[in-house]
């Protein structure tokens, strides 16, 4: 398949009888420049649907901690060799469209921003490499998606190899840079500030859980703070706090505050995998996995939910392997506890969003979803989340 095309934001005007206004597409809408907003987060959560991650792809990286500003070695010379080192097809527009089509509504792009960085402390994003990520977010926008960017892995390295100072210094730069890029899109693209590496300590050190959480919620209010400053859409865009290790019970403490923000019903909250415990305990498709699902979500309710902040679900789990099943499992497939943790999410007003690498749930060259009954499930929770 053929690389993807850039787009332009260019409005589509429809041509209508004398006397009649001329009306923007719903596609011109998404890929535009439109903020709507008389819209609650919440209806924005609502419309996200289902989810799925371009996973191991702009996230992909190899490590070299000798270049002390990205962590990250040379493997090539063009942003598609980064795309593609952790064994990922070059992303295309047909697989993107086959997502679309498969019942998907939100696309989440994590992106490691350390590569091809030059190691001279300025914490400067390549021109080429942003360039490519954002031909694969306008496709993902032209194509009617919501596009979640952020940044990931990469604020792993910075947290664990910097003091703090350096590192909200770094974040400040690194989301105004982001910010500035994608400053004119509409609210189909929205933010979210990193992945799952909030809450540890630098290497080498211990912080106190007083000292964690008041760095997590520094990184938070630093995110917020640097997207906002750069205006135009990014005033009122939506944007994703990211929780501590992105777990349910650490985020959902009293110790965990949402950043303060300039824009009005703008920020969701980020957690992953609603069964994570379940799952690496190998007692999925049991009554205690059920309960204890259902247990993580009431927390997100309480801490966030039934206060009007969306919850985030980044990554839920898309695959069920045989060896993760409970002894007594009474859901003992891999597409039925994908239908019972999606529709739970969803039952909850949260946004889950598969974590999917290339050829695991997805084909990413023949643009499908692999196995049939994951097919069905896809589209049926796409219809309960919609009600059609």
């Amino acid at each position: 398949m053929a690389r993807i095309l850039s787009f332009t934001a260019a409005a589509v005007i429809l041509l209508t009888l004398p006397g009649c206004s001329k009306k923007k597409s719903d596609k011109d809408v998404k890929s535009g420049g439109d903020m709507r907003s008389e819209m609650s987060s919440m209806a924005y959560a609502k419309e996200m649907g289902v989810g799925i991650n371009l996973g191991n792809t702009f996230e992909a990286y190899w490590a070299d901690e000798k270049n002390k500003t990205s962590g990250a070695a040379k493997v090539g010379d063009s942003p598609v060799d980064f795309e593609k080192c952790w064994g990922a097809h070059e992303t295309t527009s047909d697989c993107i469209k086959g997502m679309k089509d498969a019942g998907f509504s939100t696309l989440r792009v994590p992106v490691y921003w350390g590569n091809m960085m030059t190691d001279d402390g300025t914490y400067t994003i390549n021109s080429d490499y942003i360039a490519r990520v954002t031909e694969v977010v306008d496709t993902a926008l032209d194509e009617g998606f919501y596009v979640v960017v952020n940044i990931h892995h990469y604020d792993e390295f910075l947290i664990k190899h910097k003091e703090k100072a350096e590192v909200l210094s770094a974040v400040d730069v690194l989301w105004e840079q982001i910010a500035e890029n994608f400053r004119d899109r509409s609210d189909y693209l929205i933010f979210e500030g990193f992945n799952e590496a909030l809450g540890t300590p630098m290497e080498g050190t211990e912080m106190s859980e007083e000292e964690a959480y008041s760095y997590v919620n520094d990184m938070n209010q630093h995110f917020v703070d640097a997207v906002r400053a750069t205006g135009g859409n990014n005033s009122e865009r939506m944007l994703i706090a990211s929780g501590y290790w992105t777990n349910i019970d650490k985020t959902t403490a009293e110790s965990y505050k949402l950043p303060d923000d300039s824009a009005e019903d703008r920020l969701m909250v980020s957690v992953h995998y609603i069964d994570n415990a379940m799952f690496w305990t190998d007692k999925v498709g049991g009554s205690q996995w059920k309960k204890y699902s259902e247990g993580q979500c009431a927390l997100l309710d309480t801490a966030f939910a039934d206060k009007g902040v969306p919850v985030f679900v980044g990554e839920c789990t898309a695959v069920y392997p045989d060896e993760r099943f409970a002894a007594n499992a009474e859901v003992a497939d891999s597409s039925e506890c994908l239908s019972t943790i999606l529709n739970m999410a969803a039952d909850h007003g949260f946004v889950p969003v598969l974590w999917t690498v290339d050829g695991d749930f997805y084909d990413r060259v023949g643009c499908t979803i692999i196995n049939e009954s994951d097919k069905a499930v896809i589209k049926e929770v796409a219809e309960h989340i919609s009600g059609k």
